[in-house]
């Protein structure tokens, strides 16, 4: 028989971030004397953990998805990735391993059936137990309920001793308690501090970033750990208008020269911007960037120098960014993150790539109108617009594994809202961490290159003259968090990111 144990506190107090939680959340159960009832809700919030070490890890974990929302599992927020040592059997591939949170109309032994269906499907066999697996599926929670039954347990039992299942499993959550739901799920914790105590019985953050688990992101074949080095992303425009470097790039040579220069003096991302965004730029249509974009970037991924080096395309066009990747693109940034193209989350979707989604009110032509320059709170606001849109990308089918964060500097603020975002990268972080654990972890890039507000600070006309202001710029970025810089200047930044690396380092 199918059974739920219906538990019901009256009060659970856990940690400071957990509500007070009563039994009316259980209104839509059936009671039963001897405290087991059956479920009779149309949906439920579930929680499902991923794991694989066999293969093409992403690829597989990208195919188990794609079957899960085929068979009536919405999936709508994900875990970070994490490349984690084997536990319990140790000689076999490491795993990757992550979390989501879906919606569903399955019942819990329905639900377990269609993951044990996908598992199979993907070439799981019975084997070792704890050894090799394409893919490995596991229900965490199933909406309020514990589930005791021959076959199934959730909480899963072995939950609360291993970092690698609680790590995503915390991702899917925020600082604040958003639900009721959420709120048993802390109180069935095993810790009277719900989830976030478990978690730190464990290790907590301790954990990551040792040999045996690593926050990864995938780029390509390969899975990116940007926590071990702060990155400088290269500027090529190839524009005519841009502010900085406007009409100096737009032949093919020129462009590859300059691509050859980022290279040698240390770039380890270059960025292709075929239309200008400064403020009251002209937009031109989807055909002028390609013809702009793609002869350059067809000669650019034939270069030796490139080895190793990623390629990422400034574009709002979800057409541009589609051409881009199959040309051999490896990341789309998007100053508008996804709000100037309806089609842009869905194609990086599909794409399967990385996505900087940046902060901007309006677009290039209004942002810096009196309208978007208010702000009450500039970093509490700016956080809550990023998370909004990576939100919806998200439930486009972007996974948080694969967003980079952009406060917009520059964009739809001024020279006071620009130095408050610098200032507060971590009160960034924090308000994402309200919402998402997940979206707060994600890198975070910061392009204040020769930006205006430097200028006005230090009375530089020129654009070309604030390279030194830049650097402090970016000095201040990565000792406040941020993880990838985006500059016209490489070796001077270079320099600058290896120093604050440095100083992190002994720190911490």
């Amino acid at each position: 028989m199918k059974l739920f144990r219906q538990t019901l506190p009256a009060q659970l107090a856990v940690d400071k971030f957990i509500k007070r939680f009563t039994g009316s959340s259980f209104r839509f159960l059936h009671s039963s004397p001897d405290g087991f009832v059956e479920v009779h809700s149309p949906e439920n919030e579930v929680v499902i953990a991923l794991g694989s070490n066999v293969g093409d890890r992403v690829h597989n974990f990208n195919e188990a998805l794609q079957m899960m929302k085929k068979s009536g599992i919405s999936i709508t927020r994900h875990g970070c990735l994490y490349e984690t040592a084997p536990a319990y059997v140790t000689d076999q591939p490491h795993f990757l391993n992550s979390a989501v949170r879906a919606i569903t109309k399955l019942g819990p032994h329905e639900l377990l059936g269609v993951l044990k269906k996908i598992e199979k499907e993907m070439g799981r066999t019975k084997g070792i137990r704890y050894g090799p697996r394409p893919i490995d599926l596991d229900i965490l929670f199933y909406g309020k309920f514990r589930v005791n039954s021959d076959v199934l347990t959730v909480p899963h039992e072995r939950i609360w001793e291993r970092p690698f299942v609680i790590a995503p499993l915390i991702d899917l959550l925020g600082s604040d308690v958003e639900s009721d739901t959420v709120a048993r799920w802390h109180s069935l914790s095993i810790h009277s501090g719900g989830l976030f105590e478990s978690w730190e019985k464990l290790g907590g953050e301790g954990l990551v970033g040792r040999d045996g688990m690593k926050r990864v992101l995938p780029v390509g074949k390969t899975l990116w750990d940007w926590s071990e080095r702060t990155s400088v992303m290269g500027v090529v425009n190839l524009t005519p208008d841009s502010f900085s470097d406007g009409g100096k790039f737009q032949s093919v040579d020129a462009a590859v020269s300059q691509v050859q220069s980022l290279i040698s003096e240390g770039a380890d991302i270059v960025d292709f911007g075929p239309q200008s965004t400064r403020p009251m730029a002209d937009r031109i249509s989807t055909q002028e960037e390609l013809d702009r974009l793609i002869p350059v970037l067809e000669a650019v991924v034939k270069m030796p120098e490139m080895t190793g080096k990623l390629i990422s395309v400034d574009t709002f066009y979800s057409e541009v960014a589609s051409e881009a990747i199959s040309k051999g693109a490896h990341m789309v940034n998007d100053v508008s993150g996804g709000q100037l193209d309806a089609n842009m989350n869905k194609v990086v979707a599909d794409l399967g790539v990385p996505y900087v989604v940046m902060h901007m009110r309006g677009d290039p032509t209004t942002m810096q109108n009196c309208e978007n320059l208010e702000y009450d709170d500039v970093c509490k606001q700016v956080a809550c617009g990023l998370y909004s849109r990576i939100a919806d990308a998200e439930m486009s089918g972007v996974p948080a594994w694969r967003i980079i964060t952009d406060p917009g500097l520059g964009f739809s603020k001024n020279t006071k809202h620009n130095l408050e975002l610098l200032v507060g990268l971590p009160k960034i972080r924090a308000e994402l961490a309200r919402k998402s654990l997940a979206i707060s972890h994600a890198p975070m890039l910061i392009g204040p290159s020769r930006k205006r507000f430097l200028g006005e600070i230090c009375n530089r006309p020129s654009a070309t003259d604030r390279d030194p202001a830049t650097v402090a710029c970016v000095t201040a970025g990565v000792l406040g968090g941020a993880n990838i810089v985006r500059v016209h200047n490489v070796q001077d930044n270079v320099d600058a990111a290896k120093l604050c690396d440095a100083m992190l380092k002994c720190q911490r």
